[in-house]
């Protein structure tokens, strides 16, 4: 049984094409995971979602935690026999859920007690709690539990939270090393911190190297700092992480952001962007993203992207898309989620041969230009007579 094994087959530059194998099945990195953050990608099945040509999907400790809870879906099978996933499933660590419910929350050495967003219930998740989670889910990748604050916070305050999150992530590793017969056929990732300060994510790399991960995220970034500063970040935080494991950007983002991130040696990423965009009427193209809500959309009958290989431009004219999402029907969610998935399993593609092939720097330029020009609400439109 191969438990995890990661083999670089191309670089250009900083760009990394490669694989990840798996006991469920190969990951062909850069790789986008879809997010089901509660046992589904909104919108869309399962069996549609691996059609875009995804992977592998991600899910969240935390709201996995409170419903159903670890424990029952444990009793169903595990969380692939459970949504009908056999592929690899990525699940966070619920670290992300200490900043964004801030108020609901307290941070002790120990862990976080939570107040449910449900219901108001209290839970405390540890590093070791959270490993028994992903362990009782049947994660392939397991998340080291850490702390992500804002990088608008004093640097003192930002160092002192990597430094915890280092203790959480050692924690996290004996944890882990103890699940037995789960920590045989998973994977651990362990996740860089200190906002944008060379120095911090540094002494975080420094500190996951010494405990020894399958894997390294660098997390702390999207989270309101702008594409200009994460960019800053990804031109040494990256570097920081061993060669030879993958890197994986936590949260990231608009499809710029992947082709920034990949050519400065990311090979992972995951956000909801693509989905949620979908569910309210927003689409990517190669020549950039579309509202299909404007009017102009209502009697165009040319596809969303004539570039686009996805059943939704194959099969659907915007002027029926610009109806369904008008109308608040459930096939438009559908559709434009499909849709994007798709592009961005596509455009995933894109760059993996283009770093074979030796020109991801024209790629990246081609796209940057197309992208950008605005040319999305013309292209492919064809007016109906």
């Amino acid at each position: 049984m191969t438990r995890f094994a990661f083999t670089i087959h191309a670089t250009d530059g900083k760009a990394r094409t490669g694989t990840i194998a798996m006991r469920r099945g190969e990951i062909r990195t850069p790789a986008f995971m879809p997010v089901g953050t509660a046992a589904t990608v909104k919108a869309m099945k399962p069996e549609s979602v691996r059609a875009t040509g995804a992977d592998i999907i991600l899910g969240n400790t935390y709201h996995l935690m409170l419903r159903p809870g670890a424990e029952r879906v444990a009793r169903l099978g595990g969380l692939h026999g459970f949504m009908n996933w056999p592929r690899p499933i990525l699940t966070d660590s619920g670290g992300y859920q200490v900043m964004s419910l801030s108020e609901l929350r307290k941070i002790t050495e120990e862990g976080v007690t939570f107040a449910s967003h449900l219901d108001g219930s209290r839970h405390l998740l540890t590093p070791e709690r959270s490993m028994e989670i992903q362990r009782l889910l049947g994660s392939d990748i397991v998340m080291a539990f850490d702390e992500c604050p804002r990088a608008d916070q004093p640097r003192d305050v930002i160092a002192g939270s990597m430094a915890m999150s280092m203790r959480w992530a050692q924690r996290s590793r004996d944890a882990f090393d103890a699940g037995g017969e789960h920590a045989a056929g998973a994977a651990l990732f362990g996740i860089q911190q200190g906002a944008l300060d060379e120095g911090l994510r540094r002494e975080s790399a420094d500190a996951l190297r010494a405990i020894g991960f399958d894997g390294y995220a660098i997390g702390g970034l999207a989270v309101g700092e702008g594409q200009e500063a994460m960019f800053a970040t990804l031109d040494f935080a990256p570097g920081q992480l061993p060669e030879d494991r993958p890197r994986y950007l936590m949260g990231v983002g608009k499809p710029d952001d992947l082709v920034g991130a990949v050519e400065r040696g990311v090979d992972m990423f995951d956000c909801v962007l693509p989905s949620r965009s979908g569910r309210n009427g927003q689409a990517f193209t190669w020549q950039g993203p579309l509202n299909l809500r404007n009017a102009r959309h209502a009697e165009d009958a040319g596809p969303l992207d004539e570039r686009c290989a996805c059943l939704t431009c194959a099969s659907y004219s915007r002027a029926y898309l610009h109806h369904l999402v008008k109308a608040g029907e459930i096939l438009g969610a559908m559709l434009m989620t499909e849709h994007n998935l798709g592009f961005y399993q596509q455009l995933m593609q894109a760059m993996r041969d283009a770093i074979v092939a030796g020109r991801f720097a024209a790629f990246a330029a081609d796209f940057r230009r197309d992208f950008f020009s605005g040319e999305g609400r013309r292209n492919g439109s064809r007016r109906l007579p």
